[in-house]
């Protein structure tokens, strides 16, 4: 009887050493100072693991929440998957719109459409995504630091998107297509003022013109040219001033 005893004690007792542990709640406010300085010193993987523990614990209205999921998509931006990052910025402005973070997220992910599209050369549809995204913010939340950061980047973008309509161009341009080369070049005109590829534009226009014999359009652009690029390089042998109208066209 003893020996069954001290068997069931000892059994009891080790029953209690093993039994499930309780995992204590987490505390919102440490856990999400933890993710920030994890991210601050730039150990992305651990905050990752950090924000979504805490996202599992947070219900879905509380204000952490807002925060947790701008963290975390910008976890996924810093390790380089753009694509979920941008998925992630995007849905958080769409859930909470209201948010300080809702602007920020739009602005992070036209910037995640904007690092995916590598090169003007390449197809151009995240950039055009993003472009729509830094309009939406505009749009959304005029006067915001995100909505004026944006505008720096709407700036890049026409740039490229110039550059690829002149490279267009040039395609043609080389293989003396000339009519298809001028609807390039007049994309970059009417489309991207402003841009550095604006004057060059214009100056393919001049000589698609005078190969194809189009007198009225030459003499248009090169008023264009006069008027708003006079320091455009070459301008004077490619458009002569009225007065040297007999000097010889550019072979």
């Amino acid at each position: 009887m003893r020996r069954v005893l001290r068997v069931g004690w000892t059994l009891a007792v080790a029953a209690c050493h093993h039994g499930p542990r309780v995992q204590p709640a987490l505390n919102p406010v440490t856990e999400l100072a933890r993710a920030r300085d994890l991210l601050h010193h730039g150990d992305f993987a651990k905050a990752q693991i950090t924000l979504r523990r805490l996202s599992y614990a947070l219900g879905p209205t509380q204000p952490e929440m807002a925060e947790v999921q701008y963290d975390l998509a910008e976890c996924a931006f810093q390790t380089g998957d753009r694509v979920q990052a941008a998925h992630d910025f995007r849905q958080l402005a769409d859930q909470f719109p209201a948010s300080p973070y809702a602007p920020l997220g739009l602005l992070r992910a036209g910037d995640a459409n904007l690092r995916l599209w590598r090169d003007p050369e390449l197809d151009a549809s995240y950039g055009e995504g993003a472009l729509a995204i830094y309009q939406e913010l505009a749009g959304r939340y005029p006067g915001t630091d995100a909505a004026a950061r944006a505008q720096v980047h709407v700036q890049q973008l026409r740039e490229w998107f110039a550059e690829k309509a002149y490279k267009n161009g040039m395609f043609y341009f080389r293989r003396r297509a000339f009519d298809s080369a001028v609807i390039y070049y007049k994309d970059v005109v009417a489309n991207y003022q402003g841009t550095t590829r604006v004057p060059d534009a214009l100056m393919r226009l001049v000589e698609a013109y005078r190969a194809i014999g189009y007198t009225d359009e030459l003499k248009e652009t090169c008023g264009t040219l006069r008027k708003y690029y006079p320091r455009t390089e070459r301008l004077n042998q490619s458009c002569p001033a009225p007065s040297d109208s007999s000097a010889a066209p550019p072979s």
